[in-house]
Parts: C-alpha cells; structure tokens; sequence
C-alpha cells in the first residue's frame, strides 16, 4: 500500500518543518552517494546508532573493512558523542527505497502533525520520537554492532500520532497486486493499523535471528508507541474531538 495525499484534513500554516526534514534527508543521501563506497561505510559507522557502543559505554574506532587491495583498517571515530548518533542516524539511509519510502510517509502525514504541534513542538516530537525507536530497538539487542540508520522510527512516531488524532481521514492510497494496480480511499485506522499489525509480525519473527541485519522492527515498534502516546495526550487537552477547522470530511 502506497499513501498519496489524505484530503479529508486541511492546513493552516506551511508544514515548513516537514519540508525541511525532507529536505535534509535527501542533501544527507545526496552526500552520501558523493562518496566512494569505502568513505560511504565508514561515514556509516561514524553517525549510526551502535548499539554496542551506547550500551557498552565505549565507542568503535577502528574497523577492518575489506576493500579491491584487501583487508584494510579503517578509522571510524565519530565526531559526535555516542548519544549524539541516536538523532544523527535518523538523517543516514541505506538507499533509494529506504529514503522514498520514510520521506514519502513524513510528507502525506507529518504535515497534519505539525499543523496540530506547533513547529517547534513537532521538532520536538519528531526527534523525542525517533530516539525512542532507537532506544527500543537498542533493548532489544543491545550487543549489536551493526549500525542502526533511517528516518523509520521516527516517521513511526508520526504515524502513531496521526492514528490517535484523525483515525477517520481517509487516505488516497495505490494498492499494488503483482501487476495490478488499484486506487483506493482508506482510512487512516485501517491503513496505519494494518501496517502496525504487520510491524507485530515482522518483529516477533526477528526475534529468532536479532542480529540478523535487515530491518529494525522494534524501531518501528518503538517509535509507533512513542506517537500513539502523544497523539492521546494531545487528543486529551482537546476534549477528545478535532474542531470543524482541523477536519473537514468530503464524501
């Protein structure tokens, strides 16, 4: 399922954070293809998130990478605190896919989150968010050594939010079919529910091979808790309804 535009909801303000984390994400890939694929993983390993090194204390700062001339050693001291790499990895992707999809999902539904915040409490929300994925996927391998990058996390935040805010807003969504590709108005309960059940699923089954690689699940999991939490509390201070203003149905 591909979301395109929510109709249902409409602005009042610029979403200018929203486009302006786009914006950076893609300048951060942009650089990152700049560089030869040696310098590309070693500017990986310097602002990914470790886990090892945040739960061990000390950070990596060398590494043998194998290269056309062989085993080479190759020094990956990060100029950031360790800390530091649990924000500086929201902004790393490992390709074109990865990148288009978390941008894509930032761009339908984080500008309806940053009209509901404020700029500078979406800010807030977007990278308190991002490092509760981080955290919780730290918790549950905390030995790993390989880096943790991407927006996912915190882009799972936004979603979170959005289920709890505007379950109702019905989303202009391609479903593809091996060849076969439909256009349908789903709403938001079922679109970002079903994508949660199937994080669920995906993370109990990485369970079995935790350091396996791949995809951070409980990241997801993570961030999704994160935005479901403010999504109720700010629901809350509203009175627990969306004013004619914010939300405008369409039939």
């Amino acid at each position: 399922m591909i979301p395109l535009h929510d109709p249902d909801l409409r602005l009042h303000t610029k979403p200018y954070v929203v486009y302006a984390l786009v914006a950076l994400n893609v300048l951060v890939f942009l650089y990152m293809l700049s560089l030869a694929a040696l310098e590309e993983t070693a500017f990986v390993l310097r602002f990914g998130l470790i886990p090892h090194e945040l739960t061990g204390g000390t950070p990596f700062t060398t590494v043998r990478l194998l290269t056309t001339q062989g085993p080479r050693l190759v020094d990956i001291t990060s100029p950031v605190p360790t800390w530091m790499t649990v924000f500086t990895s929201m902004f790393l992707h490992g390709g074109f896919m990865h990148l288009a999809g978390n941008m894509l999902f930032l761009w339908v539904f984080g500008d309806n989150i940053e009209n509901r915040l404020g700029r500078t409490r979406f800010i807030a929300f977007y990278l308190g968010a991002g490092a509760a994925a981080a955290l919780a996927q730290v918790a549950v391998n905390a030995d790993s050594q390989i880096p943790m990058i991407g927006a996912s996390g915190a882009v799972a935040g936004v979603l979170g939010a959005y289920l709890v805010l505007y379950p109702s807003s019905r989303i202009n969504t391609l479903l593809l079919f091996g060849f076969f590709i439909f256009h349908r108005r789903i709403r938001a309960l079922y679109l970002i529910g079903f994508w949660a059940g199937y994080q669920v699923f995906l993370g109990l089954g990485s369970l079995a091979a935790p350091d396996a690689g791949g995809v951070a699940y409980f990241a997801h999991l993570g961030g999704l808790a994160a935005g479901l939490a403010l999504g109720s509390f700010s629901r809350l201070r509203a009175g627990w309804h969306v004013t004619p203003r914010q939300y405008r149905p369409r039939e």
